[in-house]
C-alpha cells in the first residue's frame, strides 16, 4: 500500500528490522552507510535494493535533513553495488519511488536497482 512521504519515520518498518537483524535478508553488500539486498519479488533478473542505514522516510526526507559524509557515501553505495554486480556496461536502472502518488510502498528510503536485461520504457 503506497505510503505518505511526509509521515515521521517509523521504526517497525520491513527495511528497519532488515537493518537491525530482526529478519534475514540476501546481502550482497554493507558498508557505514548503507546495505544491500536482492529483493523477495525480483521485476528484473537483476533486482537489488540499496537502503541508507540512517532514519529517512524517502529521497525527500533524506536529501533535506542527512548530512553532506552520508548522502555521499548513500551515493557511492549504490554506484559501489552497480559496478560489483557488473552492469555499468551495458547498463542499469535506479527506481526511488518517492510517496503515495509514485508508487512507494515502504516508509524508509531505498534505491531499486534493476539490470541483467533489457528494460525497456520507463513508465508504462
Amino acid at each position: 500500500m503506497p505510503i505518505d512521504a511526509t509521515a515521521p519515520y517509523d521504526d517497525d518498518n520491513i527495511f528497519a528490522k532488515i537493518l537491525r537483524g530482526e529478519i534475514p535478508s540476501t546481502k550482497v553488500y554493507e558498508d557505514e552507510w548503507a546495505i544491500a539486498f536482492e529483493d523477495i519479488n525480483p521485476q528484473a533478473e537483476i533486482h537489488t535494493l540499496v537502503v541508507p542505514r540512517g532514519k529517512y522516510v524517502s529521497w525527500d526526507d533524506f536529501s533535506a535533513k542527512a548530512p553532506d559524509e552520508e548522502i555521499a557515501g548513500f551515493v557511492r553505495a549504490v554506484g559501489k553495488v552497480a559496478r560489483e554486480k557488473g552492469l555499468v556496461e551495458p547498463g542499469y536502472r535506479l527506481l526511488a519511488n518517492v510517496g503515495a502518488d509514485g508508487g512507494q510502498e515502504v516508509p524508509h528510503l531505498h534505491v531499486h536497482l534493476f539490470g541483467g536485461q533489457k528494460l525497456g520504457r520507463m513508465i508504462a
